[in-house]
C-alpha cells in the first residue's frame, strides 16, 4: 500500500506497461480522452517512475534515507581489503543502481527544508546535550554531580511589538489616548492568539530601531564570547585567584542553541557546567557551587557589552543583552518534579536546533538583490529587517560584517548550536556510532579504497510525493512503536 493517495497511479502504471517501441516508432504525446481529465505533470512523472525497471530499488534507497526531502546523489565505489593479504572482503559500486547513482541524506537541520533529516539532527543534539548532563557517549556519568545551570538570554528592546500572553492578558495596555511622534497609539488593547500574524510586529514601524536590531544581530556572537570570558574572569575573582590560574582548578563548559523570536530577534538557551581542571572527567573544586555560578552569571549578563566604532555619524553603539534573562539550576529528574531536569533541558535544546528564521516569518536561502526582498511573501517587518541588512551592507564601514550575505538571517552570522570542546561528544562521533551500529564502519585490520563524486541532488516532481509519503509512513510507524513500548509487556 503506497503512503500517498496519488501514488495509486502506480498500480495502473505497473499493471498496464506500454509495449516496447519499434526502432522507427516514436511515442505519441499524451492527449486528453473524452470523459477523462488530462494527467498532471506529477501524475505523468509517477507513471514514468513506476515503469522504470529499477523502480523498486530506487524505493529502497529513498526508504533507507528516511524519505529525505532533498537527497544528494553520488556515484563511485568502495572496496574493503584485508590489510595483511590484500584480499577483497567487500566491494560495492553504483554501476547497477538506478541511474548509476546512490542517494544519501542531505543532513539539513532545518525542519522547514527536510523534516526527516532535521529529526535525525534533533536526535543527535538531544544525545549530545544529554551526555553533557548525565554522562554517556564517552562522557563519564559523574558529570551529573557537577554544578549545572540553564541560562536564557534575550535581545534588548528595539521598539514595542504586539505580543501574545499565555494567560490571555491584553497585548500592551494603552496609556489613555497617548500616541507616538508619528501618530500611532502607544499600546494595544487586543488579546492576540499565538497564531495571530500581528504577534511580533511593531506597534509603530517608524519608531522601531531596525538599524540597531540588525547590528545587534551582527555582534551577538562576539557578545556571547565576551560573556563566556567574563564568567571565567568573575569566577576567578570571586575565589581570589587570577584568571590565568583558573584552569588549574576549574573549567567552564557549555552548550548553546540560538532561537528566533516572533519579532525576528535571536535569543540564546545555554547549558553551563563547572568542571574540574581536566574537564568532564574531573570533579570541580569544593568552592564551585551552583549558587556561585548563578551569582556570577547574573552579574556578568548585566554588565557585559560590545562597543563598535563606526563613521557617518553613527557613533559608537553599545550592544548589550536584554533586561529579560533567566538562569536556573538543572536538577536530576529524580530529585525534583517541578524544577528543570536534565532530560527536559536536552529535549528543549533539541527541539529548537531544527528551527530557523523561517519560523519567525523569514526565508532559509540567501538574498541576491534588494529588489528581490520587495517581492518576497513576507511581513513588512521582516522585509524591512532584510532591507536594512542590504542597505547597511553596502556601506564601507560595515563591509566586514557581511550583512548582505546574511540578510536572510536578519544579520545573525552565528551557528545555531555551539559548544565548548570539553562539554561532551561531537556530531561526528555520534554519526560514526550510528554507522557502526548499522554495519557501515570498516572492521579492524582492513583497508578501504573509496572514490565518490557528486552527480546531482533533489527529487523529480513525483519523487517529492513519494519521499513525503515514505517519511509520513516512517513517522507513523515510530508512533506505533512508541505506543506499544509505553503499554509495556502487559499492555
Amino acid at each position: 500500500m503506497f503512503p500517498h493517495p496519488r501514488l495509486a497511479v502506480f498500480a495502473t502504471a505497473q499493471n498496464e506497461r506500454s509495449p516496447p517501441m519499434a526502432k522507427d516508432e516514436t511515442r505519441r504525446p499524451v492527449t486528453s480522452i473524452a470523459g477523462r481529465p488530462r494527467l498532471t505533470d506529477t501524475e505523468k512523472d509517477l507513471i514514468r517512475l513506476a515503469q522504470e525497471p529499477l523502480f523498486p530499488r530506487w524505493l529502497e534507497q529513498i526508504t533507507a534515507i528516511g524519505g529525505c526531502a532533498h537527497p544528494i546523489y553520488l556515484a563511485g565505489h568502495t572496496t574493503i581489503l584485508e590489510a595483511s593479504t590484500g584480499a577483497v572482503l567487500h566491494h560495492y559500486d553504483t554501476t547497477h543502481e538506478p541511474g548509476g547513482r546512490l542517494a544519501v541524506r542531505c543532513r539539513n537541520r532545518r525542519e522547514t527544508r527536510c523534516q526527516p533529516c532535521s529529526r535525525l539532527y534533533a536526535g543527535d543534539t538531544f544525545h549530545l546535550v544529554r551526555a553533557g548532563l548525565l554522562g554517556g557517549k564517552g562522557t563519564p556519568d559523574s558529570v551529573a554531580e557537577h554544578p549545572r545551570v540553564f541560562l536564557t538570554l534575550t535581545a534588548p528592546s528595539f521598539g514595542p511589538v504586539h505580543r501574545a500572553h499565555r494567560k490571555g492578558a491584553p497585548c500592551t495596555p494603552r496609556r489613555n489616548s497617548a500616541t507616538c511622534e508619528h501618530g500611532h497609539r502607544i499600546g494595544c488593547g487586543q488579546t492576540h492568539a499565538d497564531s495571530d500574524p500581528l504577534v511580533g510586529q511593531p506597534l509603530c514601524s517608524t519608531c522601531y530601531d531596525y538599524t540597531g536590531h540588525v547590528l545587534w544581530h551582527a555582534h551577538a556572537g562576539e557578545l556571547w564570547n565576551r560573556t563566556c570570558r567574563a564568567i571565567r574572569r568573575h569566577l576567578a575573582s570571586a575565589v581570589g585567584i587570577t584568571q590565568s590560574r583558573l584552569g588549574e582548578y576549574a573549567r567552564v563548559s557549555f552548550a548553546k542553541v540560538a532561537e528566533y523570536q516572533r519579532r525576528g530577534a535571536i535569543h540564546f538557551h545555554a547549558v553551563i557546567r563547572l568542571d574540574g581542571p581536566d574537564g568532564s572527567v574531573s570533579h570541580p573544586p569544593h568552592w564551585a557551587t551552583v549558587e556561585l555560578l548563578i551569582d556570577v552569571i547574573d552579574a556578568v549578563v548585566r554588565t557585559t557589552q560590545v562597543t563598535a566604532a563606526y563613521a557617518r555619524g553613527i557613533g559608537e553603539p553599545i550592544f548589550k543583552w536584554g533586561t529579560q534573562f533567566d538562569v536556573h539550576e538543572i536538577w536530576h529528574a529524580f530529585k525534583c518534579d517541578d524544577a528543570i531536569s536534565d532530560e527536559a533541558v536536552a529535549a528543549y535544546v533539541a527541539k529548537y536546533v531544527t528551527k530557523s528564521v523561517g519560523d519567525a516569518g523569514g526565508i532559509d536561502r540567501p538574498i541576491t538583490s534588494l529588489g528581490e526582498i520587495s517581492l518576497l511573501p513576507l511581513s513588512r517587518h521582516v522585509k524591512t529587517l532584510m532591507s536594512s541588512c542590504w542597505v547597511l551592507g553596502g556601506l564601507p564601514e560595515f563591509e566586514n560584517l557581511r550583512l548582505r550575505s546574511w540578510a536572510h538571517t536578519l544579520g545573525y552570522r552565528g551557528h545555531i548550536l555551539t559548544k565548548s570542546r570539553a562539554y561532551s561528544t561531537t556530531y561526528a562521533a555520534l554519526r560514526a556510532q550510528r554507522a557502526q551500529y548499522v554495519g557501515h564502519m570498516d572492521a579492524t585490520g582492513t583497508v578501504t579504497d573509496a572514490v565518490w563524486r557528486y552527480v546531482g541532488s533533489g527529487h523529480s516532481v513525483a519523487g517529492v510525493e513519494i519521499a513525503a509519503g515514505i517519511a509520513a509512513d516512517l513517522a507513523a510507524l515510530r508512533e506505533v512503536r512508541k505506543e506499544i513500548a509505553d503499554r509495556g509487556p502487559c499492555g
